[in-house]
């Protein structure tokens, strides 16, 4: 992909794209600031080239999805001397995208250079674990978790190497980022050097530990009050002495399908009165929701993104993986989170037996 932001002096910025392999041709655009963010959908001119310009001074990164937002890449827009940005690669190695302009951009590129032959395997490895037999399934992921471990290597010496640097936070984000244990990211955290402390990328990091611990095993499930696409007022007070499952989808989320989550199944299993389901989904068309679900034997209890309701609550519990399942207790306790159906299955088993 090639993509090229030549600012004015005015901090006008034209962002133009050549992206390799890329099938569709739509691209869409979120220029992002702590204060706010716009998006912009771009179709493109020629296969894989597309242009677009905005007033960069308002914005601190641009993140460009491709291919049904299937793939995207990131372009920081805090060195304000950077008057051009080209990035390169190609679409089928996300990772391998290089940004050359702007100091964290041409950074960034350096370190994916130095790993690049682990990034396209790791690429590699994960397309070709879905199609794989059990036994090969095994060895792949094995390796998928070696290479992780290089990676981590990697970015922990880069780090280390450049404390005050922001694309040591970049890194720190990529590799060290987990929603269930914050404990490396924290640590991490308080080694970077005073001078870039203020940077919004590392306040970022610090709002992201605080959402992970609020959502954190043995932690009371936070409440919220939010409507369901039928026009009712739903909380978590909604269903009291009851477990709760809430399960956070996507309309373009391949792998969140209620049947092959269990959904389906867990729903007729269980009684109302001993287990809940509430969907939020990032879908914002409720008519099309509501038609949807006429058709369904199953009476789904669904928020949409009507007023940005799913937008609050992904971010109230932290959640940047899809499906991402919460089960909380009878008490309000958060008792499992994961990303898988069969887990949230197994363990609903063993906490509400049925008998034979």
């Amino acid at each position: 992909m090639l993509l090229l932001a030549a600012c004015s002096d005015s901090e006008l910025c034209r962002f133009e794209g050549k992206i390799t392999n890329l099938e569709d041709d739509t691209v869409y655009v979120v220029f992002e600031s702590a204060e706010r963010s716009m998006v912009d959908t771009i179709e493109c001119y020629q296969p894989g080239r597309f242009r677009t310009e905005l007033l960069r001074e308002e914005f601190q990164q641009a993140t460009f999805f491709f291919d049904d937002q299937t793939a995207w890449f990131t372009v920081y827009l805090d060195d304000r001397q950077a008057k051009k940005i080209e990035i390169t690669g190609d679409i089928r190695f996300p990772a391998l995208l290089y940004a050359k302009g702007g100091r964290t951009n041409n950074e960034l590129s350096s370190f994916r250079k130095k790993v690049e032959s682990l990034l396209k395997e790791d690429t590699r490895i994960r397309k070709t674990i879905i199609n794989a037999s059990l036994t090969q399934s095994n060895e792949l992921i094995s390796r998928a978790a070696d290479i992780k471990n290089q990676l981590n290597e990697q970015a922990l010496l880069y780090i280390q190497d450049n404390p005050g640097k922001a694309s040591s936070v970049v890194l720190l984000k990529t590799y060290f980022a987990d929603p269930d244990d914050t404990r490396r990211i924290d640590e991490l955290l308080i080694t970077l050097a005073p001078e870039i402390q203020d940077h919004y990328l590392v306040s970022d990091l610090q709002q992201y530990s605080i959402r992970a611990k609020r959502t954190a095993l043995g932690a009371e499930a936070p409440d919220f009050t939010a409507t369901n696409i039928y026009g009712n007022s739903v909380s978590l007070d909604s269903f009291p002495q009851k477990y709760v499952l809430l399960t956070f989808t996507a309309p373009w989320c391949d792998r969140c399908r209620t049947d092959e989550l269990y959904l389906n199944e867990i729903d007729r299993k269980y009684k109302k009165d001993e287990l809940e389901q509430l969907l939020i989904t990032l879908d914002d068309d409720l008519p099309g929701l509501r038609t949807l679900l006429k058709s369904d034997s199953i009476g789904w209890n669904l928020i949409a993104d009507s007023a940005g309701q799913a937008t609050k609550l992904f971010d109230l519990y932290n959640v940047s993986i899809l499906p991402r399942f919460f089960l909380i207790d009878d008490e309000g306790k958060i008792i499992l989170k994961t990303e898988a159906g069969i887990e949230i299955k197994q363990t609903l088993e063993r906490l509400i037996p049925k008998e034979t």
